[in-house]
């Protein structure tokens, strides 16, 4: 796999050699903060013109950041038919025309070429009620990099509106089911979080499920079965497409997880009619127990410090989640109420976990804190399972399967619960996986 490469600066000595003025980015950027926690939520009004320049890429970079921004859930982009014009990037807009659309923010952008074939993508992003920039920035890269510029920009749109960190500029691991229900063909695919770059990993022949991306690195651990063995933990490393099998054991191992810093992977073994979380040390191959007992303890994951783990099991005659160190000291239950609980997810800000609910036949996908504190479901209906968080721990992926012949298709709510939308697979899809931003944000 090619390594991205971008390099990125301030348009601020581009536009000041333009003879341009810079408004400062701290009042335009108050002005149109977006309050995500109010009672009385709105979308922001926004409006992505195509960029200028290379004709294709540019309707193709505006698409992307338009795209990206109406699923967050957070913006209502202007469609193209209502554009009071199309403004030069060199030039300030005419914002009273912009003002009588009604939306609050614009952004224009261009996308050029250098001598030797490079991409130059450059944008800004424009208050329109106060008449002010709020930022402008530039990237280089390949060509074939041209959707990730967007996903940058798009990154660069959301955080200064809402204040939240990117999310866009991330990939989502899945499984990939086809074929009959009785008989699914069960690959490991990546693809970019909007759907798009899809491309597989695995070629079918085992069943691959329950797959996890390093919070460190370019791997990615999974279970996989092939016909007439036991379950085995393995790694795929996506630079090299290298796989390995992860632990030395006998029996079953399952829902692998890795430590924040991506040396270890924390995973649940079957100890005859019982179920143990291990740990196994990857450079080493060094195996640990956590846990041991008669309860299934399974779907482990660490904290995003690494000092906690967060677990479900049945030692309490149902399955609930538990948290305990991570040496296993200290193990307590936090999930309580009707029903059990199961497949918990830890979110990137360490500030809550993400977990299914089962009750009365549903399932909801709810997120409480570390303490157990604050439950609330996201979206309940038939059969949701298998949260992820996004790497900024605004949203959450989850797959819905309705049952039947059909199979399930993974969808996006935000920790609100009022944002929710499909996101987009070639096929039956399962068991998503969120990676970590791709530029290390």
């Amino acid at each position: 796999m090619t390594t991205l490469t971008f390099t990125r600066r301030s348009l601020a000595a581009a536009f000041t050699a333009l003879g341009l003025v810079l408004a400062a980015a701290a009042p335009a950027h108050a002005q149109l903060q977006l309050r995500i926690g109010g009672g009385a939520f709105q979308p922001l009004p926004i409006a992505i013109v195509d960029f200028a320049g290379d004709p294709s890429l540019g309707s193709l970079m505006s698409s992307v950041v338009t795209n990206n921004l109406r699923r967050s859930g957070y913006f209502t982009p202007l469609e193209k038919s209502r554009f009071p014009e199309v403004p030069s990037f060199d030039a300030a807009p005419n914002f009273d025309k912009w003002r009588g659309t009604g939306v609050q923010a614009l952004v224009t952008g261009r996308v050029s070429r250098d001598g030797g074939g490079k991409l130059k993508v450059e944008f800004r992003l424009w208050d329109v009620t106060s008449g002010q920039q709020v930022t402008g920035q530039q990237y280089g890269t390949d060509p074939g990099n041209a959707r990730r510029a967007g996903h940058l920009i798009s990154d660069v749109v959301y955080t200064k509106i809402t204040g939240i960190g990117g999310f866009f500029d991330s990939r989502v691991a899945f499984v990939d089911e086809s074929g009959p229900k009785e008989h699914r063909r069960k690959r490991l695919m990546v693809m970019d979080q909007d759907g798009a770059n899809v491309r597989a990993l695995t070629s079918g022949d085992l069943s691959v499920v329950a797959p996890r991306y390093s919070p460190a690195g370019q791997d990615i651990a999974f279970m996989t079965q092939a016909s007439g063995q036991q379950p085995r933990v393995q790694m795929i490393d996506l630079e090299s497409g290298t796989r390995q099998t992860v632990g030395s054991f006998e029996s079953m191992s399952t829902s692998p997880r890795f430590s924040p810093d991506g040396r270890r992977l924390v995973m649940s073994v079957q100890q005859g009619g019982n179920a143990d979380i291990v740990t196994v040390d990857i450079a080493t191959k060094a195996q640990r127990p956590i846990t041991q007992g008669l309860a299934i303890d399974t779907s482990p994951t660490y904290s995003p410090d690494g000092s906690q783990i967060v677990f479900e099991s049945d030692r309490g005659g149902s399955q609930q989640i538990y948290v305990m160190g991570a040496d296993g000291s200290n193990p307590h239950r936090i999930s309580f109420g009707e029903g059990s609980a199961s497949q918990p997810a830890w979110s990137p800000k360490g500030d809550l976990i993400a977990f299914t609910r089962q009750r009365k036949g549903g399932f909801a996908i709810c997120v409480m804190r570390p303490d157990g504190s604050g439950e609330r479901v996201l979206t309940e209906g038939f059969h949701n399972e298998g949260p992820t968080f996004a790497p900024n721990g605004q949203y959450v992926m989850f797959f819905r399967d309705p049952g039947g012949q059909g199979g399930g298709k993974l969808y996006m709510v935000d920790i609100t619960g009022r944002v929710e939308n499909p996101v987009p697979t070639p096929s039956f899809a399962s068991d998503p996986t969120w990676s970590p931003l791709l530029g290390g944000r």
